[in-house]
């Protein structure tokens, strides 16, 4: 979809409205053909009231001259017109629903592979709760847009051209009187819903909603947090703040729109008062006095019916306007490109990882570089260990290996293979993550440890599950590996849901680990069998530790020392405690917490 052939051709408002509607065509023009005849259908039965009130007016002093076959069959005609026009209408709504929910499809797929394709360092500066709001609110209401209001405009601009021909047809003077408040409303309109401070307005009305969003999102995730320590939504600062910000829109739109809606309607409401004067003022010189009172009876009548089709109009406009903003904000997380894929894909036969004078920054703008001129490998089969203070880049160096980022300067490689010329599945092939923020889906064990490698049979979920020490547990689940995780009172401890994580990545067997501290906060029981699972998950591999504490990586055959960005010093234990005054800072301090006491 983010392809001028896939229509996202970065057009603007109503336009790329219209545009993403062409994704079905054909549909959307039967609909519109549809609609349109309905409307012009629906004026059957006004037509046909004049010609039956013409017939009553003509005989008024002789009733026994009415033609009564003349009329019931004039009856009819606004019957059948009436009937058919409803049939038709349903039939262009039928096919605007069905285009509506293949359009929305389509772009909801390609919306969520486009996000999914999208670097690590995207998701991390975009809120769950605004990406929620654009695939639930913004694309969704593409939905109304195509099934109900493409029809509505086809059928709302269809009107007035009929209503003009009517106007001046039957009597022109009269025509006249309802032509002055149908342009005035139209004015009124055109005023209210166009220029730029309008669709600013609905810009900030717009980012109020995606803040409110994303800071719901951030107050139920942390509702335990809110409700532990007595909180409420009123002091959780941040979410009371985007709903008052929100009101304060919501507040300001009404305000903003109270005066041209008012007038727009009472204009519109009110055609009648124009018919009125016109009348009196008519009817001294009127010639035929049978047809003057046919002229005003009709158009009286007329006025009631009108302003059905120009509120609707209004109704499309003010939607149109809400619409094209939220699909603006989804076009422009389209515009934002994944990594470049390379057009050579290279493979590795080893599995070493070597960063090559690295600099890398978050924002590269603001000159602050989370990584300077880093340097050193990890080798195939050995265990190397990040260790280093909080904001010494640890996390980041472990992010930059799977390219989740691309760094300022320098190479990163896999194998003597730079990361940038392997395809991106390939690269992701090559390495498994088990990080202390464990996370799992609301699905079935067996589909959460299927996750590492989809195509796996069943024994091999098993067998993995064994090596990573969590078969006896979910055998003791209610339905076993087929037990949803989540679902009717069935919750796991940390420990196990870390064993669950490291069956998937035994699943996946890749040959690269990288291992965040998972033990960290596990109790003594489950720490012993994460290790052993972890003994036999590592055989082999390259791995590589993210340390927190430094007891558990004293033994890696390489401790890596970050501080502020750089490499302070590498070696093993013994060698950094005698050599690197930082290391051995780091160590004293871990010791002696170790014996801290209540």
């Amino acid at each position: 979809m983010g392809n001028k052939k896939a229509g996202f051709t970065r057009k603007k408002g109503m336009a790329r409205l219209w545009e993403l509607a062409g994704l079905q065509k054909g549909l959307v023009m039967l609909s519109v053909v549809l609609s349109i005849i309905s409307m012009i259908l629906s004026f059957v039965p006004c037509i046909a009231v004049y010609f039956i009130v013409k017939e009553l007016i003509a005989h008024a002093g002789n009733l026994s001259g009415i033609n009564s076959s003349l009329v019931i069959k004039y009856g009819w005609f606004a019957f059948a017109g009436a009937a058919s026009s409803f049939l038709i209408y349903f039939a262009a709504l039928m096919c605007s629903h069905i285009a509506a929910f293949k359009t929305l499809y389509k772009i909801k797929i390609d919306f969520v592979r486009h996000v999914a394709s999208l670097p690590m360092g995207f998701h991390n500066s975009n809120s769950t709760g605004k990406m929620r709001k654009i695939i639930d609110e913004n694309i969704e209401k593409l939905e109304g847009f195509i099934a109900h209001q493409i029809p509505d405009i086809a059928g709302s601009f269809t009107a007035p051209f009929i209503v003009f021909i009517l106007l001046f047809v039957i009597d022109w003077r009269f025509g006249i009187a309802c032509f002055i408040p149908i342009v005035s409303a139209y004015l009124i309109q055109g005023v209210a819903f166009s220029g730029e401070k309008t669709k600013a307005f609905m810009s900030k009305y717009q980012d109020a909603m995606e803040d409110m969003n994303a800071s719901s999102v951030e107050y139920v995730r942390g509702i335990s947090v809110v409700k532990i320590f007595g909180q409420s939504v009123f002091s959780f600062k941040k979410f009371y703040e985007s709903i008052k910000i929100y009101t304060k829109f919501c507040l300001g739109y009404c305000i903003e729109f109270k005066n041209y809606m008012t007038a727009f309607l009472v204009v519109i409401n009110n055609v009648y008062i124009f018919i009125i004067p016109a009348a009196i003022f008519l009817a001294g010189g009127a010639d035929d006095y049978v047809k003057f009172v046919l002229g005003a009876v009709f158009y009286l009548f007329f006025s009631v019916m009108l302003p059905a089709s120009f509120v609707k109009i209004m109704y499309v406009s003010n939607k149109g306007l809400q619409i094209a903003d939220g699909i603006e904000r989804m076009d422009k997380i389209f515009a934002v490109k994944p990594l470049a894929e390379t057009s050579n894909p290279l493979t590795s036969e080893k599995n070493d990882v070597s960063f090559e004078n690295v600099t890398f920054s978050y924002d590269a703008e603001s000159g602050v570089t989370a990584l300077s001129n880093v340097s050193f490998t990890a080798e195939q089969g050995k265990i190397t260990a990040l260790v280093g203070p909080s904001g010494s880049g640890k996390s980041t160096v472990a992010h930059l290996i799977p390219r989740f980022f691309d760094i300022c300067q320098g190479e990163i490689k896999i194998g003597g293979i730079n990361v940038k010329n392997m395809s991106t599945d390939y690269l992701m092939s090559k390495i498994s993550f088990v990080f202390q923020d464990v996370f799992l889906f609301k699905q079935s064990v067996l589909d959460n440890i299927l996750a590492g490698n989809k195509n796996a049979r069943r024994e091999d979920v098993i067998n993995a599950s064994k090596t990573a020490q969590c078969h006896d547990f979910i055998e003791k689940l209610p339905n076993g590996y087929d037990t949803v995780i989540g679902d009717k009172g069935i919750h796991l401890s940390g420990g196990e849901r870390q064993r669950i994580v490291i069956a998937r990545a035994v699943l996946k067997n890749s040959p690269i680990i990288i291992l965040d501290e998972a033990t960290a906060f596990a109790d003594p029981d489950n720490e012993h069998k994460i290790q052993l699972a972890f003994e036999k998950l590592i055989k082999d591999k390259t791995i590589i530790i993210i340390a927190h504490r430094l007891s558990t990586v004293r033994h890696a055959d390489k401790i890596v020392v970050l501080d502020k960005g750089k490499i302070a010093g590498e070696g093993i234990h013994e060698f950094l405690l005698e050599s690197n005054s930082k290391y051995k800072t780091m160590w004293d301090i871990h010791t002696n917490a170790m014996g801290w006491r209540l």
